[in-house]
């Protein structure tokens, strides 16, 4: 015995640790492989197929002009703002869920990405405005609603539960004036405001992706940071305050860069929807009993957006569809199967 602990308890708890860590690897590996091949595909296929082996010749520097242009500047920005996009979302949607205890609390669930939406809609319909600026009016958009709704929980503190409520009721409205603000564009506006509110990787070059990169390299250090005080906040306000952490700051802390992972990846791409609804849940199964499971959940979301893309680029030949339109039809009935296994469960309401 040490420390009136068993040493036999003591080794069962490291060994069930090291296996954890050993799954926790193996998954993270996986998934990072698969997001490689993931990219190496979507960089050979298309209207012009270019081999592998060729793809990876391009990426290091060979092959000649027309594959060059093809790889590095049609495809390449795509593909890796697909990754990023789905990144941030993931890591976004596994914060927002473990900081607030419930499974539906994501940026698109609780208003966030409908700020955004009602954002870029009423500054293209009445201000005009279009191209790069539209991508920081989407940032405060998601910004300031995310803060509205922190603001309109607050009950000297914030319930998770709370929270989802507000964040339903913000994003329901904002969803209305988005559909009144559509009502009233003209028509070439009114689509391409659809085609962004979709969530579309279409078009997409180098341009997008460098404010992207620098948000994120800002950004999930940041989150890196902050998640230091998630395993205390997990056990509620009053057990995480008597270990010592300071659970309004962190928690203000970790919602701040949870919203503005999305409020980035919307920029980009628009609100791309369920990828930070469904990538924690996706995560958290591959690594069972490891916690906010962040860095899986981040990787998961990048592969569900690189591959979500590749389909909506081929599904149908001759059409891109929105990539948003492909990630709803993975998420929608997720949605609705965690309500029916809630409402069975007794905790629908």
């Amino acid at each position: 015995m040490s420390g009136g602990v068993p040493a036999g308890a003591v080794a069962r708890v490291s060994a069930v640790r090291r296996r954890g860590r050993a799954r926790s690897t193996a998954v993270g590996g996986g998934l990072v492989l698969a997001a490689f091949a993931a990219l190496c595909i979507s960089l050979s296929v298309g209207d012009y197929t270019i081999p592998v082996p060729d793809v990876a010749a391009t990426l290091l520097g060979g092959g000649d002009g027309g594959t060059r242009f093809v790889v590095l500047e049609l495809r390449l920005p795509r593909a890796l703002l697909a990754l990023l996009v789905g990144c941030c979302f993931g890591l976004s949607g596994a914060v927002f869920q473990t900081l607030l205890r419930n499974p539906l609390a994501s940026p698109d669930v609780i208003g966030v990405s409908s700020g955004a939406g009602a954002a870029v809609v009423l500054a293209g319909g009445l201000a005009g405005l279009s191209g790069t600026p539209l991508s920081f009016v989407a940032l405060a958009g998601s910004l300031a609603t995310g803060t509205a709704v922190y603001l309109l929980a607050w009950r000297k503190g914030v319930s998770g539960y709370r929270l989802v409520l507000v964040g339903l009721g913000i994003g329901t409205g904002l969803t209305s004036v988005i559909s009144y603000q559509m009502t009233r564009s003209e028509v070439t506006e009114a689509q391409t405001a659809f085609l962004w509110l979709a969530g579309s990787l279409n078009g997409r070059s180098w341009p997008h992706f460098w404010p992207l990169l620098a948000g994120a390299a800002l950004l999930v250090p940041l989150t890196a940071l902050a998640a230091r005080a998630l395993p205390a906040l997990q056990l509620g306000d009053d057990t995480a305050g008597g270990l010592g952490a300071r659970v309004e700051r962190d928690r203000l802390a970790l919602l701040a860069c949870a919203t503005a992972l999305a409020g980035v990846a919307t920029a980009a791409a628009g609100p791309v929807g369920f990828v930070a609804f469904v990538s924690p849940p996706i995560a958290r199964r591959l690594v069972p009993g490891q916690g906010a499971a962040l860095l899986p959940s981040a990787a998961t979301g990048a592969l569900l957006v690189l591959v979500a893309d590749f389909t909506a680029q081929h599904l149908i030949p001759g059409t891109q569809l929105p990539v948003g339109i492909v990630t709803s039809v993975i998420g929608a009935p997720y949605l609705l199967w965690l309500l029916a296994r809630s409402n069975r469960a007794g905790q629908g309401g």
